[in-house]
């Protein structure tokens, strides 16, 4: 399972780092961040979720305001939004 967090669609509301510590507050920029993962493209970064963490990752999702993380399966498909 991964997850992909748009950077640039985020509004900073931090519900996700409330779901899952992955996600880190960054103030400076009023915008989350996502801890280890890497920049695929411009402002989009990707993780691969780790086992134990797939319900916190699912729930960082749903509870983004505006869609701006995704999870997907092993297999490719979209779970979230």
């Amino acid at each position: 399972m991964r997850v992909e967090y748009d950077y640039d669609t985020c509004i900073g509301m931090f519900q996700c780092v409330a779901e899952w510590d992955a996600f880190e507050r960054d103030e400076d920029a009023g915008k989350a961040v996502l801890a280890d993962s890497e920049e695929r493209e411009d402002d989009v970064f990707v993780r691969e979720v780790p086992d134990g963490a797939e319900l916190d990752a699912k729930f960082a999702a749903r509870a983004c305001p505006v869609d701006a993380i995704a999870v997907y399966d092993d297999d490719g498909d979209q779970l979230i939004p």
